[in-house]
């Protein structure tokens, strides 16, 4: 009897060592465990990305605010940049948390900023990320205008 019991556990700990390996590939992207290093190397770059931005808001640098958001140097862009400087930039942010999850495949994702100025005042933002050619780049600029030669979708029920 006491030799059954003696062989039950090695099986019983084979039988927990498997069903953990068998867990999903989804939640280890999201957690970006030490364990995954492709989800944790990516997760670190788009954690880098929103870092840069604070470091952006912080020194009001345009340019920064460009090259954090992947997009072209241009009129529209220094416009844009200058608006957000306006409303948040300059004022000591401290990061307090930063989540990334890679909810919509491993080249896109949400991050979560939590940060605190020197006032003390809380700032609560989530961005989009994406990766580009081994890039990571928040969404922070909406006014972003059309490709030259190319027209917008139509939201017009077609006719028949």
């Amino acid at each position: 009897m006491e030799r059954r019991h003696l062989l039950a556990v090695p099986a019983a700990l084979a039988a927990l060592a498997f069903a953990s390996g068998c867990s999903s590939g989804d939640d280890e992207a999201k957690s970006s465990s030490p364990s995954t290093p492709s989800a944790s190397a990516s997760s670190d770059g788009a954690r880098e990305a929103v870092v840069a931005y604070v470091n952006a808001l912080n020194s009001r640098s345009a340019d920064g605010l460009i090259e954090v958001g992947g997009v072209k140097d241009e009129k529209w862009s220094r416009h844009e940049a200058e608006q957000i400087l306006a409303d948040k930039g300059g004022r000591g942010w401290k990061i307090k948390d930063v989540q990334v999850e890679h909810d919509m495949g491993p080249d896109t994702g949400s991050a979560r900023l939590m940060a605190e100025d020197n006032a003390g005042k809380p700032m609560r933002d989530t961005f989009t990320v994406t990766r580009e050619k081994g890039t990571w780049h928040l969404v922070v600029f909406t006014q972003q205008p059309a490709e030259s030669g190319k027209e917008s979708a139509s939201t017009d029920k077609p006719s028949s």
